[in-house]
């Protein structure tokens, strides 16, 4: 084949007035096109980040298009085959037909070059992309086009949102990776793992018996904490949260950056309750006041001391509460990231998953695809800033029907979605709570038999695992305290010390 040679004539010479033509390279397109033309099985090497509408060219794109079908199809992609698909293309014909694919092929430089010029063509469509985003930012900001009655702060996160969808279509495509690879990186994390939380392969909970069962909390697992109304599923997210929020330490790395070894940086996002509000819970459990005193003031000198020291002690901890109502999957995404980027980010929860909006469904989108476009933006988001996201989430009423009221999978709000995406489901479930209600007749012998139950059932919770993709599903047995809505442990002090690999005072 002969070297490539200056680029065809395509079109009439520019005038001298006209600027600001968009980056492109048509020698690089023709040459790529020539290569692929001669070549069929030079397809195969190159990225699959390239697509028909990264060339600049518009016969290009559909001429790309079609040799990538006719590949596709194991079909040959020659210029006489397709000279016959675009007999009716005007630009086509105005190129010069047969005889402009002909001399693609003949001018087509070696095909061990077709990565690099795929690279350019790729390279260069960024260009344009983010020119066109920039025109779009500069519209909205001058109060033109359809962002004219937006914030500046919606702007700013559409933007960043587009961006980082520019900046991950320019990431290269992982494709296939040796099982030897992926072994030395199995042992790599498993490593890490072990050495940041006291042997926990996960990020430790501090809730003991549960890290037990689950091995902490996993880097890119998507964890949905569910239960009925008063069964503290807030609570348990925001004990967590605490829990692993206040332990966090970090080392330097060599080149300027973080690495968390103990407890993590934690986003939690309330759609429900206010920051302060969530705040306020948290203090009761660090302090052990009751909340509902907390918010009456209704306090003495000693526990306002108590309450003191346990905001000063909290202040430094790296936990970050967004509490935007109706915050959208796409902008609880740009948030996360940006976050991430600023600080590090270990740990994400999401309060609740029903009060998240969708992004960009069309008029007919049903609850159900809203949902499902929601759990898959948080699974895959768990998988992007390798942390795990625990989201919550409510349960149907039929619960209540049952004589049982132990949740089920089956229970979940639009369960498909959720359950599919999931890779752990948990229920937080209180059985007090339900006997509590069905209160007999002081006086009657009923009555003293509920009284020993409820006894008995004080202070008990249960989390039930119905769902954990690599470990077994079981019931965790919790202690909970409701007037500061601390879920504790019921692990023995020689256990703790055991899973700690701390030697026992026994």
């Amino acid at each position: 084949m002969m070297s490539l040679v200056p680029a065809l004539d395509l079109r009439p010479p520019i005038d001298e007035p006209t600027i600001n033509v968009a980056p492109h390279n048509m020698e690089a397109e023709q040459a790529l096109l020539g290569i692929l033309l001669y070549d069929n099985a030079a397809y195969e090497r190159l990225s699959d980040n390239l697509q028909a509408r990264c060339f600049y060219e518009p016969f290009h794109q559909r001429l790309f298009q079609a040799i990538e079908t006719h590949v596709r199809k194991g079909q040959l992609a020659e210029p006489i085959l397709l000279a016959d698909e675009f007999k009716n293309d005007p630009a086509f014909q105005e190129l010069g037909g047969l005889r402009y694919l002909a001399d693609l092929v003949d001018r087509a430089p070696p095909a061990a070059n077709a990565g690099d010029y795929a690279r350019v063509i790729f390279d260069l469509s960024l260009r344009r992309e983010l020119i066109r985003i920039g025109g779009d930012i500069a519209t909205a900001a001058q109060g033109g086009g359809v962002d004219e009655k937006r914030s500046a702060r919606d702007q700013i996160e559409a933007a960043e949102q587009q961006l980082y969808s520019l900046a991950e279509s320019g990431a290269a495509s992982s494709g296939f990776v040796s099982f030897g690879d992926a072994l030395r990186g199995a042992v790599e994390m498993t490593a890490e793992a072990y050495s940041r939380d006291g042997g926990m392969s996960g990020i430790a909970t501090d809730l003991i018996d549960l890290d037990q069962k689950i091995g902490g909390l996993h880097p890119s697992d998507l964890i949905v904490l569910a239960g009925r109304p008063s069964m503290g599923k807030t609570a348990l997210a925001t004990n967590i949260a605490f829990n692993i929020a206040k332990k966090y330490a970090y080392e330097i790395q060599p080149d300027g950056t973080k690495k968390t070894v103990q407890g993590g940086v934690v986003a939690f996002y309330s759609l429900e309750m206010s920051a302060e509000q969530l705040a306020l819970r948290m203090l009761a459990d660090a302090s052990g006041v009751s909340g509902d005193r907390l918010r009456k003031g209704e306090i003495d000198a000693s526990e306002f001391g108590r309450v003191r020291d346990a905001a000063m002690e909290l202040q430094e901890a790296p936990l970050y509460i967004d509490a935007t109502g109706g915050i959208s999957i796409a902008k609880l995404t740009a948030r996360a990231r940006r976050l991430k980027r600023q600080v590090g980010l270990d740990l994400i929860v999401v309060d609740y998953l029903q009060l998240v909006t969708g992004s960009d469904l069309g008029a007919n989108a049903n609850r159900v695809q809203e949902v499902s476009q929601i759990t898959m933006g948080l699974k895959a988001l768990a998988k992007e800033l390798a942390c795990p996201v625990i989201a919550l989430s409510q349960l149907s009423r039929q619960v209540e029907a049952r004589d049982d009221k132990r949740p089920q999978l089956s229970d979940l709000r639009e369960s498909g979605s959720i359950e599919q995406d999931a890779d752990m489901v948990w229920f937080v479930y209180r059985e007090a709570y339900y006997v509590g209600r069905a209160e007999p007749r002081e006086g009657t012998p009923e009555h003293l038999t509920w009284q020993e139950e409820m006894d008995r059932l004080h202070g008990l919770a249960e989390v039930i695992i119905a769902k954990q993709r690599h470990g077994p599903i079981g019931t965790v047995r919790l202690s909970f305290n409701s007037d500061t809505t601390r879920f504790g442990n019921l692990a023995k002090d020689h256990y703790f010390a055991q899973a700690r690999n701390i030697p026992s005072d026994e």
